[in-house]
């Protein structure tokens, strides 16, 4: 691992934290609440995109809340800054997290053969 790739790294896991605490300070209970799943950032760790977990949103409040979320990211920007004394921060971009659904999917599916395999096993004995 590279020098450049070991900043971006801490650059991440700060941010995994300080976002979180950027959000709980809004007064929008639509998305104070939102819990960060995972931050990347890119290569010259001047974009960043957050990743929110979607879990208890309808399609609707999804929307809503990615829209409020573009319109405070300066504010979070700075908080960013503030909070560990940075020159810049990342400008960020807010996505919500399709990994856990695709992970529920594939657990899901894994327990089916498992349970389809435990039944032809029974069936031949």
């Amino acid at each position: 691992m590279t020098q450049e790739e070991i900043k971006r790294h801490r650059v991440e896991s700060v941010l995994k934290e300080i976002i979180p605490e950027a959000l709980a300070t809004l007064d929008d209970t639509r998305i104070n609440s939102l819990l960060v799943t995972d931050v990347v950032c890119s290569k010259g760790r001047s974009d960043a995109k957050v990743y929110l977990d979607k879990s208890f949103l309808t399609p609707k409040e999804q929307s809503e809340a990615l829209r409020q979320l573009r319109t405070v990211a300066g504010y979070i920007q700075n908080h960013c800054k503030q909070s560990e004394g940075w020159f810049k921060a990342p400008r960020f971009t807010f996505e919500f997290d399709e990994q856990l659904e695709k992970v529920s999917r594939m657990e899901e599916l894994f327990k089916q053969i498992s349970t389809k395999k435990e039944g032809e096993n029974s069936n031949e004995s």
